[in-house]
């Protein structure tokens, strides 16, 4: 379960590093350096939230799917789905103004502007990796990890021309390399979308949109929260280096530079990441289960 978690989660990751790449390409020092910081301030303000709340359904989910109650499955990724687009509406408010934050901490101003710009086309995308984050633990929970591998390495490899086609040919430089990660991350949601509803396999475990399932919303923020809360912790330390990098005398080359060893690093962080995740949705399965002893043997 571990080698294709590794894989689907590298596949999406690579979604940023591709269009970071493009946009180093175009040969201009400060929007290579604009966009560095702008997939920090945008991991640290919304991306790292959303993916650490969206992991209480590994905990919620999984132990359902133990227990055998297979309708709460879609009950609770329903009500995450709606928590977490309802969390980026003010995440979406704080990236327009991103521009004046990241002048009120003394970053340069060039920088600052490529930065807001990327920030506000990534918006799109904000939003389809909130859907995209529940529908990847509704799937990691059941152990169905192939139709996420299929699905990541399928967007992959549209991305790549994508990305190329808006930064290139249509001109639209590193304004198009965030575009192009919103259509990829909403092509992962439609794919998984449709496998969602029309596969067997998920016939029992469905997505029901009903006003029920929102009653469990209470419940998932108990746990969405504190998850959020470590997740962020743990990603800011990486993440902060590449804004700090921005006070630096020469901020376009040093923030430059930092940010290609900063997602070298983040590559290898991913293998010990999908072991974990892969870990914690078989001992929420055993737990769910009852079999408190077997949890422990995974552990």
């Amino acid at each position: 379960m571990a080698a294709p978690m590794l894989a689907a989660n590298m596949c999406q990751y690579l979604l940023q590093v591709v269009s970071l790449m493009m946009v180093g390409h175009l040969g201009l020092l400060v929007s290579f350096s604009g966009v560095a910081i702008a997939i920090s301030f945008a991991e640290v303000t919304g991306f790292c939230v959303l993916m650490g709340m969206a992991g209480a359904l590994e905990t919620l989910c999984g132990q359902t799917y133990g227990a055998e109650e297979f309708t709460e499955i879609g009950n609770y990724t329903f009500c995450a789905i709606v928590t977490l687009l309802l969390v980026c509406l003010p995440i979406s408010l704080l990236w327009i103004f991103m521009d004046k934050i990241l002048l009120l901490f003394g970053q340069d101003p060039e920088i600052s502007h490529v930065a807001h710009k990327y920030c506000i086309c990534s918006i799109p995308a904000l939003y389809g990796f909130a859907v995209l984050q529940c529908q990847i633990r509704y799937f990691q929970t059941q152990s169905m990890i192939f139709p996420m591998v299929f699905s990541s390495i399928a967007v992959l490899c549209l991305h790549v021309p994508i990305c190329w086609g808006l930064v290139f040919k249509l001109g639209l430089g590193h304004v198009g390399a965030a575009y192009a990660i919103g259509i990829s991350y909403w092509l992962n949601v439609i794919g998984l979308g449709i496998y969602m509803n029309y596969s067997p396999a998920c016939e029992k475990t469905k997505i029901v949109f009903s006003f029920n399932a929102l009653l469990s919303i209470p419940e998932f923020c108990q746990f969405a929260i504190p998850s959020g809360l470590m997740f962020c912790f743990e990603m800011w330390s990486f993440e902060l280096l590449t804004l700090f990098a921005g006070l630096l005398p020469n901020p376009q080359l040093q923030t430059s530079v930092l940010s290609v060893c900063l997602n070298t690093t983040t590559l290898h962080y991913i293998i010990p990441y999908a072991v974990g995740a892969s870990a914690s949705t078989r001992i929420s399965n055993e737990l769910g289960a009852g079999n408190p002893k077997a949890a422990q043997g995974i552990y």
